[in-house]
């Protein structure tokens, strides 16, 4: 990639996160609330405006655009896998208030006032691509391949190489996957 050595904004502190690989690419403008949470592959772009306040794993060959947020504290997790994408302005939600009335709502209040919280992983797949503005809620898996149409919310799990839009998001088309796997494997992958 070698484009963060062209770019001419500043880069993060690489040495905060818990491990980070190679030609990876993090701009100095972006809020990452738990770094020593963090681990970042190789080949790796996450722009301005990305915040962050839970766990991350990202692989290799991956952009995350400007302006995504992931949230959901330290217990929530996001996982992103080689060769996926996360377009801008997306919102990951790895955890959230229920909202039900079981208590107050909020980080800041004391856990025995608090309501119900729901907290589970967000997972894209390899080669799993979210468009603009979209929401992802707790718990949902985007399969190997699937994509995601902007401004859609995905609330369940999607299919390999299928393509989702709407709000629920939807299966609309196949999305054929060997030219990707192909050119994956001469980088040296399995797939």
């Amino acid at each position: 990639m070698a484009q963060g050595k062209d770019l001419n904004s500043q880069q993060y502190d690489l040495r905060l996160l818990a491990a980070c690989g190679e030609d990876t690419f993090i701009s100095q403008m972006v809020e990452i609330r738990r770094p020593n949470l963090v681990r970042i592959g190789s080949h790796v772009a996450i722009d301005w405006g990305f915040y962050c306040t839970t766990q991350l794993t990202v692989g290799d060959y991956v952009h995350i655009a400007p302006y995504v947020t992931c949230i959901g504290g330290a217990a929530g997790q996001f996982s992103v896998g080689n060769f996926a994408t996360v377009a801008a302005g997306c919102r990951i939600i790895c955890g959230s208030d229920g909202h039900l009335g079981a208590g107050l709502v909020g980080p800041t209040i004391p856990e025995p006032y608090r309501d119900t919280l729901t907290s589970a992983p967000v997972v894209l797949e390899p080669f799993a691509s979210l468009g603009t503005n979209v929401v992802v809620m707790p718990g949902v898996t985007l399969a190997e391949g699937s994509v995601v149409g902007a401004c859609s919310l995905v609330t369940k799990n999607t299919e390999p190489w299928t393509i989702y839009v709407g709000t629920p998001a939807k299966p609309v088309r196949l999305r054929p996957s060997e030219t990707m796997k192909r050119m994956a494997r001469e980088l040296g992958y399995a797939y």
